[in-house]
């Protein structure tokens, strides 16, 4: 193969790889869980390999947050509760006092880190809950998919500066 299409090959498959931004893919697996769960509300947590806090790593809801979910995440309490849980955390819905109704589900995932995706916006059930958590398999191996491309691209660029080098 001559030199320029090597080149012209690794630049198609670099490029096919790369496609893929995390941040996007978060951003559509957040609204995505909101859809499937007919919530507004939907976003991710990521908690230490300690459990000892566990902070937002992104969140979808409508323009304006006219739940203050936002608020209710920092202020509540539930990002504690969130880092102690190994399994999915349900709490119950009651806009008398504030509590929108949150549901979330462990996100499987190679890393040191814990992730979970979580909903809120009405009251949940076990077959909400059932749902969430296979929605959170298959969002951890998106994201784990993402991450190996990302790899990917890596190596990709690593050959191909020695082959043009």
């Amino acid at each position: 193969m001559p030199y320029n299409h090597v080149n012209v090959a690794m630049r198609e498959l670099i490029s096919s790889c790369s496609c893929l931004e995390a941040a996007d893919l978060v951003d559509r697996l957040a609204r995505a869980a909101a859809a499937v769960t007919g919530t507004a509300y939907a976003g991710f947590v990521r908690v230490d390999a300690l459990r000892l806090e566990a902070e937002p790593i992104h969140m979808h809801g409508p323009a304006g947050d006219p739940l203050r979910v936002r608020r209710w995440l920092a202020e509540s309490g539930v990002l504690k509760e969130l880092a102690k849980s190994p399994a999915a955390v349900r709490l119950a819905h009651d806009v008398t006092v504030g509590e929108p109704g949150f549901l979330a589900a462990p996100v499987p995932l190679a890393t040191r880190d814990h992730t979970l995706v979580w909903v809120a916006g009405r009251a949940f059930g076990d077959a909400d809950e059932h749902l969430l958590s296979r929605f959170a398999t298959a969002a951890g191996r998106a994201l784990e998919a993402a991450s190996g491309l990302e790899a990917a691209v890596r190596l990709l660029r690593g050959v191909r500066a020695f082959r043009t080098g």
